[in-house]
């Protein structure tokens, strides 16, 4: 077995540990959050901010972020064509189901796939920062604006500023500044960051194998956006981010890994939360965070052993 294969294995079998844990009852389904906030607020911040400070911009912000929009922008437009002009979905529906075909679990997976499997963390990062100044803001202002027709005023300037209050965006944009000024980094200040920055892949991994031992009875459902949402983002988005590098960067072997890896990670807990919060189409948002997370670890091990047993 690779060494990717291998480091892989090891991602899942902690997340493995999680499934059990929560199945013993050893921890709660309420646990579920406290580990997810824990890594989301204190520790993936911590790891993004020291592999992006220490990074080299030039390899972040390369293929990995070429492959990403192309495989997005591609998935996107074939969901609004079939949801909005096909199927007439309204504007509320439509943007909440891009969001599941396209929006990548970049924190809680992402980071632990980019820094164990793929040997840098700082590879994620792009994605993370695009996702959030770009991808978030722009449907938050459509999202937004069903609000304001419905009466419920949004000011501007609370769009604008609202990935400013996410942890990863100010964490990659703090990691992005020192590695830009050449700011020296104190020993002293940075072996407690980078203590807890070691924390975040176990954490993140555990608390999303308890995620998934309460069970999906219940809380999915086949309809037909959900299955056009799970198929663009488990499948279509990793093929095309292969595509692109493989035909378009002209790739080869192991550089195939982290561009098609990392656009097969399944859709992001974030667009459940604001379906939650603008109320529009959350079964869809429910529905296509849990298939698409199911799938996603069978899927990404398949292409950590193919890409990696050819090169």
């Amino acid at each position: 077995m690779s060494a990717v294969v291998g480091a892989f294995a090891a991602l899942v079998a902690v997340a493995v540990l999680g499934y059990v844990v929560g199945l013993l009852g050893v921890l709660r389904a309420q646990d579920e959050l406290v580990l997810s906030r824990l890594a989301f607020f204190v520790a993936t911040p911590a790891l993004l901010f020291t592999t992006v400070a220490r990074a080299d911009l030039h390899a972040i912000f390369s293929v990995v972020l070429v492959t990403n929009l192309l495989s997005l922008f591609v998935v996107q437009a074939v969901f609004l064509l079939v949801a909005a002009v096909i199927w007439r979905r309204t504007r509320s529906e439509a943007t909440i189901g891009v969001l599941a075909s396209s929006y990548v679990n970049a924190g809680n997976l992402g980071v632990p796939v980019a820094a164990y499997v793929l040997g840098d963390g700082a590879l994620v990062a792009p994605i993370v920062l695009f996702q959030l100044l770009v991808m978030a803001p722009v449907a938050f202002a459509v999202l937004d604006g069903d609000k304001q027709g419905s009466g419920r005023r949004v000011s501007v300037r609370t769009v604008i500023t609202r990935p400013l209050r996410n942890p990863l965006t100010v964490a990659s944009l703090l990691g992005l500044l020192v590695s830009l000024t050449g700011l020296p980094l104190p020993t002293l200040l940075m072996r407690p960051v980078d203590l807890v920055a070691a924390a975040a892949v176990p954490v993140a991994l555990i608390a999303y194998g308890l995620s998934l031992s309460g069970g999906v009875k219940g809380s999915i459902t086949l309809r037909r956006d959900v299955v056009l949402a799970v198929l663009l983002k488990t499948v279509v988005q990793p093929a095309i981010g292969y595509c692109v590098a493989r035909w378009v960067l002209d790739l080869h072997g192991a550089a195939l890994l982290a561009p098609t890896l990392l656009a097969a990670l399944p859709t992001a807990q974030n667009v459940y939360v604001y379906a939650v919060h603008y109320r529009a189409s959350r079964t869809l948002a429910r529905s296509a965070v849990l298939l698409s997370t199911l799938l996603s670890i069978p899927v990404m091990t398949l292409i950590a052993g193919v890409l990696t047993s050819s090169s």
